[in-house]
């Protein structure tokens, strides 16, 4: 197959694989866990920086356009005021920096593609806590504040991140070599 037939193929499913991580939940106490993360930063390690973010803008767009791709079956343009969407718009450049990371080596090691997944991961929280926190207070009126977030925005998340990163990083290293031939 063609190089670039085979990228706008991969491109599509990892679009599609980022919407049905939205509905992979699992129920880990009172915040449940999703795929999502883990289809994002796959799309940087396999498609690249240029590739893997254009399948996470493609994702967005089917969701602002009214496809139900965003977590909780949601979508349409008003999902820009959900507090979570700066977390969805942390993905474009999650996966943009995995793919820059990793895309000019054909066998990265484990570690390499743990640490650029955890840097994406890290990258969606730096986007999405402070858009968080502004649609929480700006928008919807929720008198909080920026630290008292922390814990249910993001310490209660990190366990299930780090699984997901470990997860991406494994199957990164087995199926790299293949893809990438």
């Amino acid at each position: 197959m063609k190089s670039k037939t085979k990228n706008m193929i991969l491109t599509g499913l990892f679009a599609a694989l980022t919407a049905i991580g939205a509905y992979i939940v699992i129920p880990v106490g009172p915040v449940p866990i999703t795929f999502q993360l883990l289809f994002t930063v796959m799309s940087g390690i396999f498609l690249g920086s240029k590739y893997g973010a254009l399948s996470q803008i493609i994702y967005i767009l089917m969701g602002l356009v009214g496809l139900p791709v965003f977590a909780g079956g949601a979508g349409g343009f008003s999902y820009i005021f959900s507090p979570s969407f700066g977390y969805v718009l942390g993905f474009v450049a999650a996966a943009f920096i995995v793919g820059k990371l990793l895309e000019n080596d054909k066998r990265p090691g484990f570690l390499k593609i743990f640490l650029s997944c955890l840097l994406g991961t890290a990258v969606i929280y730096v986007i999405g806590y402070p858009y968080l926190y502004l649609v929480l207070t700006k928008v919807s009126g929720v008198s909080v504040t920026f630290q008292g977030l922390l814990k249910p925005a993001v310490l209660i998340f990190l366990p299930g991140d780090l699984f997901k990163v470990t997860a991406a990083a494994y199957t990164g290293r087995k199926m790299v070599p293949i893809i990438k031939r």
